[in-house]
């Protein structure tokens, strides 16, 4: 069980069982709520009203404590694991992008689309994170890159525990692009350091444009905001100008993308944004 999200799971991956000891936690639930306090008064009516509520107040304060000193150390521990696996990709000179989003957004259709398009530039491997399924998975093979599958089971994210052992087992060349699809989640995900070289939030017209203000930290945390679906906007009440200031208001030095994954606009400007990032040079749009 994570105690900072709440979350829980077997992670199943595709090549090999992947491990999740640091979701294992002993919990100390020792809740102690007595209820002695003693109001001995009387209303009059020759009854004695006592009413007991006594409450371990030090009981409750150390189990606050603890709490806070758990997710503490799990995060303190994912950050380290996360700069051991951006020491391992670094040395490598191996590009890491954590895609996240809200579940149909359109990670996957835009990840197909820019595997495709790029594979004559540079080697691409994916990472694909769900609770259950291959469906990704197989949609990502399809387009001939190197994928392996995370299943989180009731997990909500990817951690770096995750991301480290997956990187052995897929083995990324040198000099390549490394995307992790995150699981579909817009609070989680942004809490969690995978090691990655950039964050990228995919949002979608068909989500609403009030997304930056309702989940700030995730869009706070992106390097990029990719607006998917626009091919939609005629059909939807969607503004991009009130979208585009709510993200300014949590993240104003993030970048601001209008992208169709199915018909193509704007996704020149996306694979210039990676060619730019590319540590081995390779990427040529």
């Amino acid at each position: 069980m994570c105690a900072t999200c709440g979350c829980s799971g077997k992670v199943g991956p595709e090549l090999a069982t992947l491990p999740l000891d640091d979701h294992e936690h002993p919990h100390d639930h020792h809740h102690r709520h007595h209820h002695p306090h003693e109001h001995g008064h009387s209303h009059g009516d020759g009854h004695d009203h006592r009413h007991e509520h006594s409450h371990d107040v030090g009981a409750m304060d150390s189990t606050a404590t603890r709490t806070v000193k758990l997710e503490q150390e799990i995060l303190a521990k994912n950050r380290l694991l996360a700069e051991r696996n951006r020491g391992w990709l670094e040395g490598r000179e191996v590009f890491a992008v954590n895609l996240m989003s809200s579940p149909g957004a359109g990670k996957t259709a835009l990840l197909e689309r820019t595997v495709r398009e790029l594979e004559k530039d540079v080697a691409v491997s994916v990472i694909e994170g769900d609770q259950e399924t291959r469906l990704d998975a197989d949609r990502i093979r399809a387009t001939g890159a190197r994928v392996l599958q995370i299943n989180t089971g009731t997990g909500c994210h990817l951690d770096a525990q995750m991301l480290g052992v997956a990187l052995h087992q897929l083995a990324p060349p040198i000099g390549s692009l490394l995307f992790v699809e995150n699981v579909g989640n817009l609070v989680c995900p942004a809490l969690f350091d995978l090691g990655e070289g950039a964050r990228v939030v995919i949002a979608s017209t068909t989500e609403g444009e009030d997304k930056p203000l309702k989940y700030p930290h995730m869009f706070r945390a992106a390097d990029l905001i990719v607006l998917n679906k626009v091919d939609l906007l005629a059909h939807l009440e969607f503004s991009v100008e009130r979208f585009t200031t709510h993200v300014r208001s949590v993240n104003p030095s993030a970048k601001v993308f209008q992208v169709s994954a199915i018909r193509g606009d704007g996704l020149p400007a996306w694979y210039q944004w990676l060619s730019a990032r590319d540590p081995g040079r390779r990427l040529t749009r």
